[in-house]
């Protein structure tokens, strides 16, 4: 289970070197969730689940406000939410998820990313039924024991709570992610180290030492693409 932490923790990493492009992507993702309803968190839960992943990634309240004042504005831009999955070196999988105002230039150039990284594109759902959808929230400050039980007196399901890394990790169905946050917020927990609706793998692959090289320079690719917002993979990162 320990991985699955380690993976999260990895692309938050890689996030954390580029603070302006993932700054950018996080502006675009919170005015398309304010243009699917109330540009108000309270009543809009799509826009709630990114506010709070902005949280974690430190995104300046400046970028935040400037995507809401434009979702209640005039902005017009009309963003297409595009899933693409694929295969990279050794059997290793790989997820796409993209949001852009032009369809035409995405697929080209995931294709591309792809073609020249030792990968290649997979048919919608070749790869998706190897993933489960996951919340995962993570704190500090408590046992997972003392975690479990607080879950478990607000009657909040959850897969498991461990401890990983100095960090009380939750993993729960996506529509339990409000809840747990919610119970953890009523116990005094005010940070959350990661908060995340995430694609996790059923099963881990370990790649050679050169396949491992050639599918870091993939994922790179993916990630630099301006219309891609998130990439899953089922690569072990240990």
């Amino acid at each position: 289970m320990g991985r699955k932490w380690n993976n999260i923790k990895e692309k938050k990493a890689s996030k954390d070197a580029n603070t302006s492009k993932v700054y950018a992507k996080f502006g675009v993702e919170i005015y398309v969730a304010a243009k699917k309803g109330e540009p108000d968190p309270e009543s809009n839960r799509a826009l709630k689940v990114v506010l709070e992943r902005a949280k974690t990634y430190n995104v300046p309240k400046a970028i935040i406000d400037r995507a809401l004042e434009k979702a209640k504005g005039s902005g017009d831009e009309n963003y297409v939410e595009l899933r693409y999955e694929g295969f990279g070196p050794s059997g290793s999988m790989i997820i796409i998820d993209a949001l852009t105002n032009n369809v035409n230039r995405t697929a080209p150039l995931v294709r591309s990313a792809f073609s020249k990284n030792g990968g290649n594109m997979g048919v919608s759902g070749s790869v998706t039924y190897m993933f489960d959808p996951t919340a995962v929230i993570g704190v500090e400050g408590k046992s997972a024991e003392e975690v479990m039980e607080l879950l478990i007196e607000a009657d909040v399901d959850v897969r498991d709570v461990l401890e990983e890394d100095e960090a009380v990790i939750v993993y729960a169905e996506p529509d339990q992610f409000h809840a747990v946050q919610e119970t953890l917020r009523g116990a005094g927990i005010t940070d959350f180290t990661v908060a995340e609706l995430t694609m996790l793998p059923q099963n881990y692959v370990e790649l050679p030492e050169d396949a491992q090289a050639q599918f870091e320079k993939l994922i790179d690719a993916l990630e630099e693409l301006d219309d891609v917002q998130q990439v899953y993979h089922n690569v072990d990162s240990e």
